[in-house]
């Protein structure tokens, strides 16, 4: 019984990623925009709940820290990780408004904000990403295959082709990886 449930998640997983080949030109838009920004002095601000919470911390780890190579730091910043900032907008405000509070605060036009929902519904990220697309950043959402109504207000949105919230998962961390490496060269001024 265990070797099946194994069997089916590596096959799951291997079918995921080989039907993500097809994403190539948003991956490549993606890194795109978000080499402009750095280049332009803007910065990456990543948010997401649950696992994709965990997932906006890693990739800006990856950014600040360093990936493949040393390099200076990238400024990119997890809108997940203050719990006091987290909780008294959640208190004060509403759950929906922790990330939109934390845009409206530190967003500017010429910074990108990523999105990451599995689902591509989550409120909170919905309203961030829409508060962002109003005060004129770039907006990119990383989702699953039906990109939810993250797909209608990003302007890219990456779908990873499953409905299954752990293979979407594997495809968004494999996805931010293959982000820091091709921004990886880059060099902050």
């Amino acid at each position: 019984m265990s070797a099946d449930i194994i069997d089916t998640a590596l096959n799951e997983h291997q079918a995921v990623i080989t039907r993500l080949q097809a994403f190539t030109p948003v991956i490549r838009q993606i890194a795109d925009r978000i080499r402009l920004c750095l280049n332009q002095g803007g910065k990456l601000l990543l948010m997401g709940n649950g696992g994709s919470a965990a997932d906006s911390q890693h990739i800006a780890a990856e950014f600040v820290g360093r990936f493949r190579r040393e390099r200076r730091g990238l400024p990119a910043i997890a809108l997940t990780t203050d719990t006091s900032i987290l909780t008294s907008i959640g208190n004060d405000y509403g759950y929906e408004h922790i990330f939109a509070r934390q845009i409206d605060a530190l967003c500017e036009a010429k910074d990108v904000v990523v999105g990451i929902t599995t689902s591509g519904n989550s409120p909170s990220v919905i309203k961030a990403i829409q508060l962002a697309r109003e005060m004129g950043a770039c907006t990119i959402g990383f989702s699953g295959e039906s990109g939810g109504r993250l797909a209608e207000v990003s302007e890219l949105t990456l779908k990873v082709p499953s409905a299954n919230t752990a293979r979407i998962q594997e495809g968004h961390i494999l996805v931010g990886h293959i982000l820091c490496e091709l921004l990886d060269d880059l060099q902050r001024r």
